[in-house]
Formats: structure tokens, C-alpha cells, sequence
């Protein structure tokens, strides 16, 4: 058959109709997939997962972090001049300003990991938490037996020469000796730790 102008005219016609078909077809396959994968065919954002110990170590709006183990030195030791009394302090050795304001007191044990730790003494909480740039140090003071039981002799009552401190629940306790080494009598059974305070003269009142 001669190949004429109205041949060619059906054979363009006759591609476009077919082009324009799978186009279709395809289109189709797309919007139904988006509408099977997410509601207005928008994929959800990936969901971030948190750290299983809780902490965030992420800084804030103005560059401080939750302080740990690894940015503090602690030391330990009888209170001079006060009676029943240790003192503990951090000093932040690290770099970066960091805060307690997840767990404002040390949580501390005398003995192993079945003992409670100490209450904390609600009045002694400050205002706000405490934060400790590079270099600062904060303190809390322990009283290691209640009043009318001397030097905490009590039937429970042990010398220590160490104990454990963790800065947020859940955390594993580092073991802070005493400075000199030197033993303090406590009574686990009454002992309590003040939150943790800005200065030296706050942490005396206590």
C-alpha cells in the first residue's frame, strides 16, 4: 500500500495515544502507592530514638550539658569544726559548663547497690539548680547520723572509708574515697545528703 500523508497522520496519532496511556497508567500506580504509604501522601519524618539512660547530652540554648562522672573530680571528707558532718564536692574539670538540674542532689550509698540512697533534706534545695562552669565546684554537706546518736553508733553504724556517688538514677556509682583515708562513722539508717549547693558557706549552714 503507498505510504500517503493520512498513513503517517495515524501512525503519529496512534503513538501519541499510547504514550499518553502508560504516562497515565504510571501516574496512577504513583498516587496510589503515596496514598497506601501516608495519609495526604506526605512520608512521615524519621523519629529520632533517645538514649536509653535517659540523660541528654546534647547542649542547651546556651551551650551547657547534664555534668557527668567524666567532667568532675570529687573529694570527700569530715567537715572541720562540725560534728556528725561530711563534706562532698565536684569540681568541673572539664571544658564545657554543665548543670545538675535533672538530679539537683548526689545520690548516695554506704555499702552496696541493695542499700537506699540517702533522702535529701528538702529545705536545703536552692532556687535553681546549680551550675558549675569550668574550674567552679559545688558541694553537698552529709550528715552521717541524727542528732542524739553520737558518732552514729548505733547497731547498724559502720566505718567507712569510701562510698558511692551517682549524679542521675540508674547511673553507676563511682566510688569517691575519703580524703586522708581516714574512716567516718555513719548510720545508714538516719544518714541524709543536702541538694547541691553554689557555695562553701551555703553548704556550712547545713
Amino acid at each position: 500500500m503507498p505510504f500517503t500523508d493520512t498513513t503517517a497522520c495515524r501512525a503519529v496519532a496512534t503513538a501519541l495515544l499510547a504514550t499518553a496511556a502508560l504516562a497515565l497508567t504510571t501516574a496512577c500506580h504513583d498516587l496510589s502507592v503515596h496514598r497506601a504509604g501516608s495519609p495526604g501522601g506526605v512520608s512521615p519524618a524519621p523519629t529520632s530514638t533517645s538514649r536509653e539512660d535517659g540523660e541528654n547530652l546534647s547542649p542547651g540554648p546556651d551551650g551547657r550539658v547534664a555534668c557527668t562522672p567524666e567532667m568532675l573530680r570529687f573529694h570527700a571528707g569530715a567537715m572541720p569544726r562540725r560534728t556528725h558532718r561530711m563534706l562532698l564536692t565536684v569540681t568541673n574539670s572539664s571544658g564545657r559548663t554543665c548543670h545538675f538540674a535533672a538530679q539537683r542532689y548526689p545520690l548516695l550509698r554506704f555499702g552496696d547497690d541493695r542499700q537506699p540512697t540517702l533522702p535529701a533534706i528538702a529545705a536545703s534545695r536552692p532556687s535553681t539548680a546549680v551550675s558549675l562552669a569550668p574550674g567552679d565546684t559545688a558541694y553537698a554537706t552529709i550528715t552521717t547520723s541524727a542528732a542524739g546518736e553520737p558518732g552514729g553508733r548505733g547497731h547498724r553504724g559502720r566505718k567507712i572509708s569510701q562510698f558511692g556517688v551517682a549524679l542521675t538514677g540508674g547511673a553507676t556509682p563511682t566510688q569517691v574515697g575519703l580524703d586522708g583515708r581516714a574512716p567516718v562513722h555513719v548510720d545508714p539508717r538516719t544518714a541524709t545528703v543536702t541538694y547541691w549547693q553554689p557555695s562553701l558557706d551555703a553548704a556550712r549552714k547545713w
